[in-house]
């Protein structure tokens, strides 16, 4: 997935902003909460790091092109990084970006999610 791509996808997303911060990190948030972080990182290679629910995690985190999202997942938080389309394509990398932003979007308080129209 290319950067374009991937900023393209997660513009699509309701309520979704942007903000490129962290060193150049295309970083993407809903209700002001983080779901998804894109950065070109060597070999200009895209890594994505989205939150994931905990069996996604589990099964994930094992897997080649896939690892624990760094300082994230330190913390004990369920993030992976993608840093290639070695064992997820970029469909699938969609889709747990789109999951991501639903995990993030129920955990925003009910009056910002209201707010939002995400009731």
């Amino acid at each position: 997935m290319l950067l374009e791509d991937y900023n393209s996808f997660c513009s699509s997303l309701p309520h979704a902003t942007h903000v490129v911060q962290w060193g150049g990190a295309h970083v993407w948030k809903v209700g002001g909460k983080v779901f998804a972080i894109g950065a070109v990182g060597e070999g200009e290679q895209l890594a994505v790091t989205f939150k994931c629910s905990e069996f996604s995690y589990d099964l994930l985190k094992e897997r080649p092109g896939l690892r624990p999202a760094p300082y994230l997942a330190s913390r004990g938080m369920k993030w992976i990084q993608r840093q290639s389309g070695e064992s997820m394509d970029d469909a699938a990398l969609r889709d747990y970006v789109a999951e991501s932003y639903r995990l993030v979007s129920a955990g925003l308080p009910k009056k910002l999610k209201s707010e939002l129209g995400l009731l």
